[in-house]
C-alpha cells in the first residue's frame, strides 16, 4: 500500500510540472506575440516629394562647335601641338598639322605626350589609318594611347586584319580583349571615349587599389570596367611600380596614323 501511494504523488508531482511548463510556455507565446503586434511597422511613403533629392545640383556645362565641353581640356584642336613635347627629350613635338586641321604622325620623331599630369580622366579622341593600306597584323595602322606613361589601349587597323586578339584595336595591350571588333574601313574616322580609373598605392609602394578601364569605340562598349593587371608590356608580365599622375602618350610606331578632337576631362 506504501508503494502504490508513494507512486501516486510522484505522478501527481509529474503531472503538476508539466501543467506549469504548459502555462509558461503559453505566457511566454502570448508575451512575444503582443511585442510583435506592439512593434510599429515602417510608414508607407505616399508623397512623391519624400524621395526627391535637390542639393547639389549637377554643375551645368556647354558644348562649343566642336562638342568639346566646357570643363574639358582641349590637347588638340586642330591649330597646334602645344599641349604636347616629345616623349623622348621633352622638346616641341614634331608630328605634322595638315591644312584639315587633323595631325599625323611623322614617323622616326618618336611618342608624344601631353605637358600636364594625369591621374583618373575620360579621354575623347577620333583617329584615323594611315591613307595607303600597307603591312599586315601589328605592322597596318599601328599606334596607341598611353595613360601614365603605363597602360595602353591599343590603336590599330583592325579592319580585317587579323592579329593576336589581345593586341587588336581597343585591346587592353596584351591583358584585356575587347568584346568586339568595332573598327571602320581605313577611309573612315574611328573615335575612342576612354574612362581611366588610375591605380593607387600607399607610402610604401604597395598597390591599394588597381585602376579601371571601359573603352567605347565608334559607340560601342568594348571595354566594360575590366580591370589594369599592371603595365601593358610588350614582353613579359604586368608590372606594378609605384607611381602618381602622369601624362597621356601617342604612340610613333612607324605608321601615319591621323588624329584630331581631342580632349579630357579630370575625374579626380
Amino acid at each position: 500500500m506504501k508503494n502504490i501511494i508513494c507512486l501516486f504523488l510522484v505522478c501527481s508531482i509529474i503531472f503538476s510540472c508539466k501543467d506549469q511548463k504548459k502555462e509558461t510556455d503559453k505566457t511566454t507565446d502570448k508575451t512575444a506575440k503582443e511585442e510583435v503586434t506592439s512593434t510599429p511597422s515602417k510608414k508607407e511613403i505616399t508623397d512623391p516629394k519624400e524621395t526627391e533629392i535637390w542639393d547639389p545640383e549637377p554643375k551645368v556645362i556647354s558644348f562649343n562647335d566642336m562638342n568639346v565641353p566646357s570643363d574639358a581640356i582641349q590637347l588638340f584642336n586642330g591649330n597646334d601641338l602645344d599641349q604636347w613635347i616629345s616623349a623622348k627629350d621633352s622638346t616641341a613635338a614634331a608630328w605634322t598639322i595638315n591644312p584639315d586641321k587633323t595631325m599625323t604622325v611623322k614617323p622616326g620623331t618618336g611618342d608624344i605626350q601631353t605637358k600636364k599630369n594625369f591621374g583618373s580622366v575620360q579621354l575623347h579622341l577620333e583617329w584615323k589609318a594611315p591613307d595607303v593600306v600597307e603591312g599586315e597584323g601589328q605592322g597596318r595602322g599601328n599606334s596607341g594611347v598611353f595613360f601614365q606613361n603605363k597602360y595602353e589601349v591599343q590603336i590599330l587597323d583592325s579592319y580585317q586584319n587579323r592579329t593576336y586578339a589581345n593586341g587588336q584595336a581597343t585591346s587592353i595591350y596584351k591583358q584585356h580583349i575587347p568584346l568586339v571588333n568595332a573598327t571602320k574601313q581605313n577611309d573612315q574616322w574611328q573615335t575612342y571615349d576612354i574612362i581611366f580609373h588610375a591605380p593607387e598605392f600607399d607610402t610604401d609602394g604597395k598597390k591599394t587599389k588597381s585602376g579601371f578601364f571601359t573603352v567605347i569605340h565608334n559607340g560601342v562598349l568594348v571595354q566594360d570596367h575590366v580591370e589594369i593587371l599592371g603595365s601593358t608590356e610588350y614582353i613579359g608580365p604586368p608590372k606594378n611600380d609605384p607611381h602618381g599622375k602622369g601624362p597621356i602618350k601617342l604612340q610613333d610606331h612607324s605608321n601615319p596614323v591621323h588624329y584630331r578632337n581631342i580632349w579630357v576631362r579630370e575625374l579626380d
